[in-house]
């Protein structure tokens, strides 16, 4: 009986190390099915990791003898995929969105999403009663609203941070901006909204008075405020300068540069498309180009009475003006600052300005002696200023000794620069925003 069971343990022990030997075996030289690292590679890269079976592969990996740490190696495996996805979703979480709405009551607000953020609109029709986009700058996430449909009480404000574009170019215009401002301000009291911003096409001659009292400083809720023309009240603090831009509301689009644009011959020194007033400066530059015979070297096509709409035939003669002459001859109106200036820029037509103050309360500050014009100068805009109209004869006759070569360089440094001051200026705007509603709410 003793021997029986010595026999028994023995045998017992000898079926032991021969299935540890077997069992080691496979371990050390048996093929393994996947290295653990493997769907952490294809982590890493950014896809999904798939598992692979073609041919001989296929049919080897399915009769495979069994792993004793196939368990383990699948919970390694586990772990290793979670820890990746919880590093992933924490990286989301640090660079997570800001919000910011602009509500765009003013045909300027289309200058700033379609021109300088480039962004696009649903539905296409400009006539549609709501039109809306998104946009990402940087970790600003921007959506845009904008359309007769868009009125103060009936759309629903789910966002904290806003930025009205309004006109306040003239008294019926300020009142309905007025409107708007008083039904933001309500949202800010009710804690409906955080932030307001506004972006503001003020008075041709600076006088914007009835803005003041909604400004953050004298008690009111916008934070921020964007106003076009050289105002007084610029001080980079919290009363920024920004562009007039092309004419929107006469639907000059956003243009496509091509090869024709920037290499053909055109055939035209100089344009001037546009109104001429009695007794100003363009009826003394109208004179001075018919003195020469100058007007016979440029695309003239001057009106007595100003027409606020564009019909489809002169909005294409304007644009082939500026696409046919090198120059775009742009005189002072009621403003030095005209939609001209950045319409021939559109177009890689260099703007001839008339660098001069106009009436009213513009650039009178000490602090800024680069009036007018101060937000192109500043970005050291190649346009060519001129004083006084006499200095045109001597420029056009320089022009006329300027290659072909030398003409297409231009027109490309000139593209080159419009673009990047839109891109700066979208990046200004941004960082501006950033930097005072996020700071506010860490306050």
């Amino acid at each position: 009986m003793r021997l029986t069971r010595k026999r028994l343990c023995s045998i017992l022990i000898a079926v032991y190390c021969l299935f540890s030997l077997y069992a080691a075996y496979h371990v050390f030289f048996g093929r393994r099915r996947r290295t653990p690292d493997a769907p952490l590679r294809g982590l890493r890269k950014g896809v999904v990791p798939v598992r692979e079976r073609r041919g001989r592969e296929q049919s080897t990996l399915r009769s495979e003898e069994w792993n004793p740490w196939e368990e383990d190696e699948k919970n390694e495996q586990q772990h290793r995929l979670k820890t990746s996805l919880q590093i992933v979703n924490k990286s989301t979480k640090e660079k997570k969105h800001f919000h910011v709405q602009i509500w765009g009551k003013a045909a300027i607000g289309l200058y700033l999403w379609e021109h300088i953020f480039e962004g696009l609109l649903e539905p296409t029709d400009v006539t549609a009663q709501w039109r809306e986009g998104n946009s990402i700058v940087g970790r600003t996430h921007y959506s845009f609203i904008t359309g007769p449909a868009v009125v103060p009480g009936y759309f629903s404000v789910d966002v904290n941070n806003v930025v009205l574009v309004l006109n306040g170019r003239e008294k019926a215009k300020v009142f309905y901006a007025t409107q708007w401002l008083l039904y933001a301000q309500n949202l800010v009291q009710t804690q409906k909204l955080q932030h307001l911003a506004v972006v503001l096409l003020g008075n041709e001659h600076c006088n914007n008075e009835w803005i003041n009292q909604f400004l953050k400083r004298n008690g009111g809720s916008v934070e921020r405020l964007f106003i076009i023309y050289d105002s007084p009240w610029i001080n980079d603090m919290d009363v920024f300068q920004w562009p007039l831009g092309v004419a929107t509301y006469r639907n000059f689009p956003v243009v496509e540069v091509n090869w024709s644009m920037l290499h053909n011959e055109r055939p035209y020194l100089c344009n001037f498309v546009g109104t001429v007033y009695e007794n100003s400066s363009r009826q003394a530059l109208m004179k001075i180009l018919k003195q020469d015979g100058n007007d016979k070297l440029c695309w003239v096509s001057a009106r007595e009475q100003w027409q606020p709409q564009e019909t489809n035939e002169s909005l294409k003669n304007y644009q082939d003006a500026l696409l046919q002459s090198d120059l775009t001859l742009c005189p002072a109106g009621v403003n030095t600052e005209c939609y001209r200036i950045y319409e021939a820029c559109s177009y890689g037509s260099v703007p001839v300005v008339e660098d001069v103050m106009t009436a009213g309360s513009c650039g009178n500050s000490s602090a800024y002696p680069n009036a007018p014009l101060q937000l192109l100068k500043s970005m050291n805009a190649p346009f060519i200023f001129i004083k006084n109209w006499k200095e045109l004869p001597a420029i056009l006759e320089k022009e006329k000794t300027i290659n072909l070569e030398e003409k297409i360089q231009r027109r490309k440094g000139l593209l080159h620069w419009y673009q990047q001051f839109k891109t700066e200026l979208k990046m200004r705007f941004t960082n501006i925003l950033e930097s005072s509603f996020l700071k506010n709410n860490k306050n």
